[in-house]
């Protein structure tokens, strides 16, 4: 082997990894209002490239308590999946509703290039996606945003709408006191404006944007028809599986429906609740300047999002290259190194620490091949 080979071998063998602990550093060091903008940047440039990956709906498991998801996509250089969970009653364990890691894997070869936490990245993700939509649908200078779920993912809403797109004060209301408490207390300490209402109808009345991120599994009708003002942009986050809804089926018919990845987003978005023919855009489409977000200023428009594979894509491109800028990159051995590819067995041999490596007569093993 050559020392270009053996350079290549080195490279392969040594997979980066990212914790929880260490992106929470990666975070509070670049700062998380920029590592958002910083994923929305990614995500952009790649939905631009929407044409280049080979895309699917996710893979889901449901339960009666909540799902389980593998979400795969690729272009020509990269492959990368995302497996997260979704479990709204997961507070009796003191465990988050969603929890998630990733993999970006080289194509040539398929050596994972990248293992890292997605629970913190995918929040931001969402915000970051939640953003880029939104300047591309919402009017211009927006001041006021109704948060309806004041949950794990509201700060992180709250920081892109207010850095990226100019939001100033935010109208906040959730089923659980509790929930406000916690979310009034960070944007304090954010230096957010905000005020807190008693129903949801109250909190809508006059803003500029609706972003809804609440967690129950049901088909919840949350924003009804009555409650939508001409100009208004609706950020559906929250319907993001089959039987998880959060808009009232009129409200999709009051304005233009965008969505990430249609096929998926028909099957999990509030859009579910709709015939296979009722029109929707691909958000590329109109960040890629093919389609026309919005027309005019009162327009209703609607962002009915459900999370798609290629965002993850970006946002485990961002982590891994400022992990790596930083100097915060650690690696670890996933896949053995071997002297000869062929030889499997040998490396078990090499890694004994010296100690011989005793197998069992053959008479123990014998039996559990007899049928």
């Amino acid at each position: 082997m050559n020392n270009t080979e053996q350079s290549i071998t080195k490279k392969h063998v040594n997979t980066q990894y990212l914790s929880a602990e260490r992106v929470a550093e990666i975070v509070n060091k670049r700062g998380l209002s920029a590592c958002i903008a910083g994923v929305a940047s990614y995500i952009n440039q790649d939905f631009l490239r929407w044409n280049s990956f080979d895309k699917c709906a996710r893979v889901a498991s449901h339960s009666d308590v909540g799902v389980i998801e593998l979400m795969p996509i690729a272009d020509d250089k990269s492959y990368a999946f995302k497996y997260v969970n979704g479990h709204p009653t997961n507070y009796r364990f003191n465990l988050p509703t969603v929890m998630a890691f990733g993999v970006l894997a080289d194509v040539e070869t398929g050596v994972p290039e990248l293992i890292s936490e997605l629970t913190l990245t995918t929040a931001i993700r969402t915000a970051a996606m939640s953003a880029v939509a939104a300047r591309a649908l919402a009017r211009q200078e927006c001041k006021k945003m109704a948060l309806i779920g004041n949950g794990a993912q509201s700060e992180f809403q709250a920081l892109a709408f207010h850095h990226l797109l100019g939001i100033e004060i935010f109208h906040l209301y959730d089923v659980d006191p509790a929930a406000t408490d916690k979310l009034q207390a960070n944007l304090t300490q954010m230096g957010l404006k905000f005020q807190r209402f008693a129903s949801i109808k109250e909190a809508v009345k006059g803003v500029d944007i609706i972003t809804t991120v609440t967690a129950d599994k049901t088909n919840a009708t949350i924003i009804t028809p009555d409650m939508i003002e001409p100009g208004m942009h609706i950020n559906g986050v929250g319907g993001d599986c089959p039987g998880k809804t959060e808009l009232h089926a009129d409200v999709l018919r009051m304005g233009s429906v965008f969505c990430e990845f249609e096929p998926q987003s028909r099957i999990e978005g509030d859009m579910q609740q709709m015939p296979a023919d009722f029109p929707v855009t691909e958000l590329w489409t109109v960040l890629s300047g093919k389609q026309v977000g919005r027309s005019d200023e009162a327009q209703v428009t609607i962002f009915d999002s459900v999370g798609f594979a290629l965002e993850d894509y970006s946002a485990l491109r961002f982590m891994r290259d400022v992990a790596l800028e930083l100097g915060m990159s650690e690696k670890i051995s996933l896949i053995p190194s071997l002297p000869n590819p062929k030889n499997l067995f040998g490396f078990i041999a090499d890694n004994s620490h010296s100690t011989a490596m005793v197998l069992p007569p053959l008479s123990r093993i014998a039996p559990a091949f007899v049928s």
